[in-house]
């Protein structure tokens, strides 16, 4: 009866040893599970935070008149040449002088969009002979042009000046050369760039260059045709934005080399033309 009790009680004791151990080997793969768990959700963390830091763009403004527009300008053809790590906003607008632009507000609204560079170029309706727009190249045009890089730098951006493209006023007795009204207003960009130590983009320069080399009759292939079947010699039709979007952006990458990366060699194809295959 003795050895019966002793055996039962030895019984009892291993089979509280056995639970015993079972539930302390159980444990700890759960703690160990918990600790994995916690280090891989801190590693799922560090890497949205890093992505989100990766997907920042460089953000670039475009301000202007209607030679810069994505509708008749060198606008679209630009964008083509970015690459993922920037991205394009353009705001110019037909018909606006750099004073008319500033008094509608639209600056006001370009410099909302927080972007960190501003291409920015007027002249064409800042001309003579253009209503209240008109801005004397030496006085009121530098003023209101001091006032863009002022106001884009106050906001932490860089403004980035860009001369006039030039219009295609061909000489009547040399076909193949161009005496522009623009001049003054261009002059008074360079002059002003340098002293307010801002990049300049001369796309007047590059622009009359490229075409005084093709002549009057090959320019015409990148202009458009008005509804009175003229040629318009200010504007730019799809070909033709990306000629001197071109030139922008091989100028834009030697005063601001840091914009390297944002560009491309060749053109991005036509998400349009594309759209239609």
């Amino acid at each position: 009866m003795n050895y019966k009790k002793i055996i039962g009680f030895v019984l009892v004791v291993c089979i509280f040893h056995l639970t015993g151990c079972t539930t302390e080997n159980t444990a700890k793969p759960d703690a160990s599970v918990a600790a994995d768990g916690n280090s891989r959700s801190k590693m799922v963390q560090d890497a949205n935070n890093a992505a989100t830091i990766q997907v920042h763009k460089v953000r670039i403004i475009l301000v202007g008149d209607s030679t810069v527009t994505d509708k008749q300008g060198w606008g679209p053809g630009f964008k083509r040449f970015l690459t993922d790590r920037a991205e394009c906003l353009n705001q110019a607008i037909g018909g606006r002088s750099s004073k008319s632009y500033i008094s509608e507000g639209r600056l006001t609204k370009a410099l909302a969009l927080k972007g960190d560079y501003y291409l920015i170029q007027f002249g064409h309706n800042d001309e003579p002979n253009k209503d209240v727009r008109t801005t004397d190249p030496n006085t009121t045009y530098r003023e209101f042009m001091t006032q863009y890089i002022n106001e884009v730098r106050a906001i932490g951006a860089k403004p980035i000046l860009v001369t006039s493209m030039v219009r295609r006023q061909w000489d009547k007795s040399d076909p193949n050369k161009i005496n522009s009204s623009l001049t003054p207003y261009v002059e008074a960009v360079k002059v002003l760039a340098k002293e307010k130590n801002v990049p300049l983009v001369d796309l007047y320069a590059r622009s009359k260059e490229l075409c005084e080399q093709l002549g009057k009759e090959k320019c015409n292939e990148f202009s458009p045709v008005k509804e009175t079947n003229q040629i318009d010699n200010t504007h730019l039709n799809a070909k033709g934005s990306v000629m001197f979007g071109r030139l922008v952006v091989e100028e834009l990458v030697k005063a601001v080399p840091e914009l390297k990366p944002c560009f491309r060699s060749e053109p991005a194809p036509d998400a349009n033309e594309a759209a239609k295959l």
